[in-house]
């Protein structure tokens, strides 16, 4: 069994990473040298990485060994679905206190192994290690072989402690525990020339169940999805499929490559999301099967089955053309491809103007290129500023992207649509294009912009008194005696008070002073201390220096 350390050095090594194959051995040697942002490790260190990778497998508890705040709530906080067991849904965690820090949790961790196995029974058991027991030195590897020992059931440890790198990087780790612990350890009931593995699909809101169906009438089999709506039984023989595909490549690389290294199985990487990649990737994994042993007719099949669908996509999506002409999209993604994102919304007649790259690898920037040309506006990482700013010069008419930037999109009175992991609905394969056409038309035409672009009721009071002011300066300006007459100011004042308006009105409403004459105010005499102006309180500083 390696070491921690010795694994997180294999994976920064991982010749199947072009982020890492474009860095020098030195830079290789000291790993991720990235400097972590106070805050930054919320949500996005390696432990929360790995049970992003695994949480989908549905039929495994998933125990977080740590303070109970690492676990948080699990229930639906990832928009993953499952056709089966919502095990994988409940929070299990040892909740280690600060006794445990001291004497050490491990047999907290043994007797919640126990109490898991005797409640629910499940098919297998994850355990996270944070950082926490990882820094008192808590031996979880030790007590997941003395627990599945005991208890004759698979009890996987997860050594992903969050201080030990970025969220990508406990994806990878998460994805080293399966090659070390389950890839390989069961075997299928039977096998055929069709079995395919799905590498790096989560099954966000269910948007595999719209490609399974493509493929089921093709006979091709996925043997196991890793990890979404997967079954570990699944993932334990998937070491028999004939081919893979590689959905997120930052996330599980090393998988798919050590797979092929170890079992032969050839992979791919492509994409479900638009007309044109579903086609790409349906016929690139029916070429594949064909070159390990299935049918040459399998094409044929596919072929068919790839003009029918997309002229079905085609005729849906074209009554939205003319509502989006001449609408510019801004795409920020998180873990979606934006590529295949860009592809997609360009065949709705969408102009991308800005798309961001920082999980992209140089292959996906390049395709970017060339679908929007060599000058396309490429975002490595952007502050919410610049979002705003780059949201309001584009003149972009709807932003896509995760919840963590949609409240910048709602400051700029831009529509704007989640596309990440929280979202909704399912925009995969050719069912899916059309949904995610459906929900932009629903976000750009939605009412709730237009009103939210007028102006306050108190800024148009505001500004309907800044005109009125500006309009009496001018006028004074050029006749500072009968400049208020001519604008319709006239100021008359009596004994003790002065009213705005009409001058006649104002003396009907409310008369001369009985006590004191009245004596008109004008620009020729000096004010007396007696008659107060009360135009000049109601004028701004400004128009009263012009007086």
């Amino acid at each position: 069994m390696s070491s921690l350390p010795t694994i997180i050095q294999d994976v920064f090594n991982e010749p199947g990473c072009p982020r890492n194959a474009s860095k020098s051995k030195v830079e290789r040697k000291n790993g991720c040298t990235k400097q972590l942002k106070p805050g930054g490790a919320a949500g996005g260190c390696a432990f929360d990485g790995a049970k992003i990778a695994l949480q989908p497998f549905t039929d495994v508890a998933h125990l977080v060994h740590g303070p109970i705040a690492c676990e948080g709530n699990s229930w639906d906080n990832r928009g993953s679905a499952s056709s089966g067991s919502d095990l994988w849904r409940r929070s299990f965690t040892t909740d280690m206190s600060e006794t445990d820090v001291v004497f050490g949790g491990e047999k907290r961790l043994y007797r919640a192994v126990k109490e898991i196995t005797e409640k629910y029974d499940p098919q297998a058991i994850f355990v996270y290690q944070t950082c926490v027991p990882a820094m008192i030195g808590d031996d979880i590897d030790m007590v997941c072989k003395a627990a599945s020992a005991k208890f004759g059931k698979p009890v996987i440890p997860i050594n992903s402690p969050g201080f030990v790198g970025s969220k990508n990087l406990g994806n990878k780790l998460a994805g080293e525990a399966l090659l070390e612990h389950v890839i390989g350890t069961g075997e299928p009931d039977y096998t055929t020339p069709y079995d395919i593995n799905i590498i790096g699909e989560y099954n966000l809101s269910g948007e595999l169940w719209q490609v399974k169906p493509l493929l089921d009438e093709l006979g091709i089999r996925i043997v196991s999805c890793i990890s979404g709506d997967g079954k570990y039984r699944e993932v334990a023989c998937s070491h028999r499929a004939k081919a893979a595909m590689m959905v997120c490549s930052r996330a599980m690389i090393n998988v798919a490559r050590k797979m092929r290294q170890r079992y032969g199985i050839p992979f791919f990487e492509g994409s479900f999301y638009g007309i044109e990649d579903s086609g790409d990737s349906l016929r690139q994994i029916a070429r594949m099967l064909i070159e390990r042993g299935a049918p040459a007719e399998l094409m044929e099949r596919t072929q068919a089955l790839i003009a029918r669908e997309e002229t079905k996509a085609w005729t849906a999506i074209e009554r939205f053309k003319p509502r989006f002409a001449g609408k510019r999209v801004v795409l920020i993604t998180g873990g979606v491809k934006s590529w295949s994102m860009v592809a997609a919304l360009q065949e709705a007649g969408l102009e991308i103007v800005g798309t961001s790259v920082k999980k992209s690898t140089e292959k996906d920037k390049e395709r970017i290129k060339e679908l929007m040309g060599q000058h396309a506006h490429m975002i490595e990482d952007m502050s919410p500023h610049e979002i705003y700013k780059m949201l309001k010069d584009a003149k972009a008419d709807i932003m896509l992207s995760g919840g963590k930037s949609q409240f910048v999109a709602l400051k700029a009175a831009t529509p704007w649509l989640d596309i990440n992991q929280e979202r909704c609905h399912a925009y995969m394969g050719y069912v899916g294009i059309v949904k995610l056409m459906e929900e932009i038309e629903k976000a750009l035409y939605n009412p709730i912009w237009d009103q939210l672009r007028q102006a306050a009721p108190w800024d148009e009071f505001d500004w309907k008194r800044q005109a009125k002011t500006v309009a009496q300066m001018h006028a004074q300006a050029v006749d500072p005696v009968r400049g208020a007459n001519t604008n319709g100011v006239k100021t008359i004042s009596f004994s003790n008070k002065t009213e705005i308006g009409d001058g006649e009105s104002a003396v009907a409403a409310h008369g001369p002073n009985p006590v004191e004459a009245a004596k008109p105010c004008t620009e020729s005499t000096a004010r007396s201390l007696a008659c107060k102006d009360i135009c000049s309180d109601l004028q701004p500083p400004a128009l009263q220096a012009a007086e």
